[in-house]
């Protein structure tokens, strides 16, 4: 992860932040963002592992800019590494703002997840070699 121009990861998640999503300051709240980052995070996660699986662990987690009420929030995600049962995530938010749609990194974080089984213990993630 680093301070890139352009998004690194394929496009997961995208949505509008909502007047209903200000903190006290009126920027999008940090724990909206980080919701989306998760959900985000968990569509690949849940893709990879071919199942279920539980976020477990969010690591480096770097606020850079805040979100506006009407910025569209790109969610990328990219598979950082896979273990026997777990999987770290990169993960960054960018926003487009306003009309001509301005494109702004705004917060990057590692997820780490792990595949689980029907009674929520890990299960090892499937080798697709």
């Amino acid at each position: 992860m680093s301070e890139a121009t352009a998004p690194e990861g394929n496009l997961t998640l995208r949505t509008i932040a909502m007047p209903s999503d200000v903190n006290v300051n009126g920027d999008i709240f940090g724990g909206w963002v980080l919701s989306q980052m998760d959900i985000a995070a968990g569509i690949l996660s849940r893709e990879r592992s071919r199942g279920r699986s539980a976020t477990i662990a969010v690591d480096a987690m770097k606020f850079i800019r805040p979100v506006s009420v009407g910025d569209v929030l790109c969610v990328y995600t990219a598979l950082k590494r896979v273990g026997r049962t777990s999987m770290a995530i990169d993960v960054e938010a960018w926003v487009n703002r306003g009309v001509i749609g301005a494109r702004e990194k705004v917060t990057e974080a590692i997820f780490t997840f792990v595949a689980i089984d029907e009674n929520g213990k890990p299960r090892p993630v499937p080798d697709l070699g």
